[in-house]
């Protein structure tokens, strides 16, 4: 009966809407190294100097601002385009294309000559990466339901790490026998895989939720109530106050909203701490750049899609806070494993078992965390309460882990590394804290706010269909 059950929380793969979440999360991942690590290499063959090449970090602001204009692409009609495709799939081919355009305009410049236009590009293919994303999530938040959002996760997490190895180890290998023009032209029409797959499926049908309708009608009359404020700046407000203000006043309703976004910050504080220093830690103890390359990045790779996928299974079967709390655990317990390491030295056995336990446990929990952003968005602004949370995620995460390295100078690897999983405690505690929360007050999910999601069952099982 047990391995049915599982059996059946697994099959949520072979839904077409999880499918093609695995292809869009494709499109989403290939960017990031392109504006990054890959980038770096071209400069540095181009003889850029080393400040310059740090310069370049800034160019990824985008996915940390996003939020600032994910109300624009939450609301606002392309013309033509949210006629003939929907609100998401318009807004997702127009950032699609957008994309490709600036990763071709990219590798047409010239490292040496053209380095300002080069920077230009860059920025253009994080900006248009950005905003993709920022469409990508909330077609997943609003075509899945609320069962299938660990499979969701993970489906994504895979598909974007896919699409990382492709434009990080697979560009690098086409650079050693093409030109830098052509990687970049064939990344760019790998882009496409994203924009068939949305072509391919349909816009999810999302009616506004009662609480959002009454917000934004409440508005409505206070506007009409003011003969000074008529005509199109009446309009004007009323479009910015759904847009931009009821997504974050629709948050702030929700009970314990403040202690949400702290538990965001620090979930995964255990799992930052412990890599962010995990490379200096692994050189120290003597291990080749090969050897860390052919452990920790490829069979890496490896362990983190099956943790994910079980974080998907497991989310699936037992819900998203129990998920959150099972997976939390393993992920700190995980990080003792350094400690084992720490002690054994030089081992390659060791680090590939170390390697193996991290990313699976960290798979997991990533499957389950993004499973839980998913499920704290009201449909009715999920593209802006999406990149709001996942913003505050990557902003906590940053700010917090940047301590690692000073803390790494002032004691040896095992106090640093018990030092790691003791910080996985203050996240599982609040987490603790949230779900009795939630018991006491009776919330049917993570998210205080339940909205209408599909008109009706059929719908939604056929939302995903082409």
């Amino acid at each position: 009966m047990a391995l049915s059950s599982w059996a059946g929380a697994a099959s949520v793969y072979l839904d077409r809407r999880v499918i093609a979440i695995l292809f869009l999360g494709f499109s989403s991942g290939l960017p990031l190294a392109l504006t990054g690590a890959t980038l770096s290499v071209w400069l540095v063959e181009g003889g850029i100097a080393k400040t310059a090449i740090g310069l370049f970090a800034l160019v990824g602001l985008p996915y940390t601002l996003k939020f600032a204009w994910a109300p624009l692409i939450d609301r606002l009609r392309l013309p033509v385009l949210t006629r003939l495709l929907g609100r998401r799939r318009g807004w997702a081919v127009l950032t699609q294309a957008g994309l490709m355009l600036s990763l071709l305009g990219l590798g047409s410049t010239d490292p040496i000559a053209e380095l300002w236009w080069m920077a230009l590009f860059a920025v253009c293919v994080s900006f248009c990466s950005a905003s993709q994303d920022i469409v990508l999530d909330a077609w997943r938040v609003e075509i899945l339901d609320e069962n299938q959002y660990g499979a969701g996760a993970a489906a994504v997490v895979l598909g974007y790490r896919i699409g990382m190895l492709t434009s990080g180890a697979g560009a690098l290998y086409l650079a050693s026998v093409l030109p830098w023009s052509l990687v970049y032209a064939v990344m760019a029409a790998l882009v496409g895989v994203g924009f068939v797959t949305m072509l391919l499926n349909r816009e999810p049908e999302v009616r506004a939720s009662p609480e959002s309708e009454r917000r934004e009608r409440s508005v409505a009359d206070f506007l009409e109530m003011r003969p000074g404020l008529k005509g199109w700046r009446a309009e004007l407000l009323a479009w910015l106050f759904g847009a931009v203000v009821a997504p974050f006043a629709d948050f702030m309703t929700r009970r314990a909203w403040a202690a949400i976004l702290l538990f965001i910050a620090i979930y995964k504080l255990g799992d930052v701490y412990a890599g962010a220093m995990a490379t200096p830690f692994y050189l120290e103890l003597g291990f080749s750049k090969i050897e860390i390359a052919n452990v920790t990045k490829a069979f890496g790779l490896g362990a983190s899609i099956v943790g994910g996928l079980l974080g998907g299974v497991v989310v699936s079967r037992f819900g998203v806070m129990r998920s959150l709390l099972v997976c939390g655990l393993l992920q700190m317990v995980s990080n003792l494993m350094f400690v084992l390491l720490a002690r054994s030295g030089h081992d390659i056995g060791m680090l590939t078992v170390v390697i193996a336990v991290e990313n699976v446990t960290g798979g997991m929990g990533t499957a389950a965390f993004v499973a839980y952003l998913s499920s704290l968005c009201n449909v009715a602004y999920t593209a802006t309460q999406y990149a709001l949370l996942s913003s505050f995620s990557a902003l906590g995460r940053d700010l917090l882990a940047a301590s690692s390295g000073w803390l790494a100078d002032r004691m040896d690897w095992v106090a640093y590394y018990v030092l790691s999983t003791s910080a996985a405690l203050p996240g599982l505690l609040l987490l603790l804290w949230l779900m009795h929360i939630a018991r006491a007050s009776g919330a049917p999910r993570a998210g205080a706010n339940v909205s209408i999601r599909h008109g009706t069952g059929a719908a939604s099982e056929g939302a995903g269909s082409g």
